[in-house]
């Protein structure tokens, strides 16, 4: 179990305030708080909750481990404020430093709050928690596919601070279950929203249901798809506080407006340890097989799950986030064009004259010849998938290739070699992956002239160029 971070001095002061006021009301009796001085005494509240309280406790509170001095004090202190309350107080945040921002979380939330750490250069919120002066409370979702460097980074920061951090674990019957049934790797062909939901989602839904608020190291700049309109506070869209039900949890995100550069000038300005892989050249970090590095000038998302679109690229922590039209993303694999009245259209994609849409019957019978006329390059590819009952989602990873495709289909015509597509998803996928090597979507194919067997390009990069040079290499 956990401990929460106590100010040593807080006590005293607490003790202090109460024979200042000893020659008037009673500190005890229900005297309506004199506004002029309910910023202090909220302050003193916050610092006196030092109990033990694990994240994952019950959502109702256990009376036995409140201070008794919180029980005597009316109103509440961290008293539920209404969503539209929320809306006001981020417009009045809006300008406000990081610092400013945590500072109001602490205060107003007190033990109830909590920072989650993911291991990356969020360590910056446990800085300006810190430099607050005010208890707070660390939690981090252990995967158990974290990168050896990020448990390493986690023990530096807890001896840094001096803190514990109150880490959450994903059930391991949902975890083995999952494995058996699809492997390791899974999300590299059905989009990794599954194993976040189980190693990730509901974790933190369990963590969060200790608590009144939660605070984030979210930015707009971080994920131009999905995080552009973050607010720095907000009622939590996607999951529930201790007291259950929309509403009961709030979110703070203290850096939202911050540039990812000034984010970085803070830590190393306050000389505060960050992960040894952000040296690497990873900026985002998140679990092991869905991280890697990236080049100069790329994105910092770039770097997470990068076999799918940009819209995509949120494991279900932040799923709020996502607006309403792009909910289809969420699985991870896009979402296709949609009616005013909710039904989805069914748009093909590589639509040009110069690919051939191959049937079941057109592909078998191009496999089984041994002696073609022309060399063939087919992509197998999967426009849908399923989602939820009765919606469906479109594939962007292969969206995002459609102009190379194209492009190459345009540039091979007249040249002798067939160009193609097959849609290899639903009914043909075991088809597919048994007589075609489908591994993941999109698989490109090339049949030789003279070869029954076709060869498989090996390759990530789906650029025009690149497709060209793997033709030209083999026909």
């Amino acid at each position: 179990m956990a401990l929460a971070i106590t100010s040593s001095t807080s006590i005293s002061r607490f003790e202090a305030s109460r024979d200042q006021t000893a020659k008037g009301p009673l500190f005890g009796s229900f005297q309506p708080l004199d506004r002029t001085h309910s910023h202090s005494t909220i302050v003193n509240y916050s610092r006196r909750q030092y109990s033990v309280k694990p994240l994952n406790a019950e959502s109702k509170r256990n009376d036995s481990i409140v201070p008794l001095a919180a029980t005597m004090v009316a109103p509440e202190v961290a008293e539920k404020v209404e969503a539209e309350d929320y809306e006001k107080l981020a417009k009045e945040l809006q300008t406000a430093s990081p610092l400013e921002i945590m500072d109001k979380a602490l205060e107003k939330f007190g033990n109830d709050i909590a920072i989650a750490f993911s291991g990356a250069e969020d360590v910056a919120l446990i800085e300006y928690a810190h430099l607050t002066g005010r208890p707070f409370r660390v939690f981090s979702l252990d995967t158990g596919r974290l990168n050896p460097e990020t448990y390493k980074f986690f023990d530096t920061v807890e001896k840094h601070y001096g803190i514990h951090i109150e880490y959450m674990f994903p059930d391991a019957v949902e975890v083995q279950a999952l494995v058996r049934s699809k492997g390791l790797f899974s999300f590299y062909e059905d989009g990794h929203q599954e194993c976040c939901r189980v190693r990730k989602v509901r974790p933190l839904r369990k963590a969060l249901k200790g608590l009144r608020a939660w605070i984030t190291g979210q930015r707009k700049d971080q994920s131009p798809g999905t995080r552009a309109e973050v607010p720095v506070v907000q009622v939590d869209p996607s999951f529930e506080g201790m007291d259950g039900g929309t509403g009961s949890l709030v979110k703070w995100n203290p850096v939202a407006n911050v540039d990812g550069r000034d984010i970085w000038n803070f830590l190393r300005a306050m000389n505060v340890p960050v992960n040894s892989l952000h040296s690497q050249g990873y900026i985002s970090i998140g679990c092991e097989p869905c991280t890697r590095p990236v080049l100069p000038g790329q994105h910092e998302r770039e770097g997470r799950w990068w076999w799918e679109d940009a819209k995509a690229k949120e494991c279900g922590l932040h799923k709020g986030n996502i607006k309403e039209e792009n909910v289809g993303y969420l699985n991870g694999n896009g979402n296709g064009a949609v009616h005013a009245n909710g039904t989805a259209t069914v748009p093909d994609i590589f639509d040009t004259p110069n690919v051939v849409t191959l049937s079941r019957a057109g592909i078998e019978n191009l496999l089984k010849l041994d002696d073609r006329r022309e060399p063939w390059v087919v992509v197998l590819y999967a426009p849908w998938c399923p989602l939820l009952p009765g919606k469906q989602c479109f594939n962007k990873m292969i969206w995002a290739m459609e102009g190379s495709y194209v492009e190459l289909a345009d540039k091979l015509a007249g040249t002798g070699v067939k160009v193609g597509k097959f849609q290899a998803d639903g009914e043909q996928k075991t088809f597919a992956q048994q007589e075609l090597q489908l591994g993941s979507f999109p698989t490109i194919l090339f049949f030789p002239k003279h070869s029954s067997r076709p060869i498989k390009y090996p390759s990530e990069k789906r650029d025009a160029d690149s497709l060209m040079a793997f033709v030209n290499a083999l026909r």
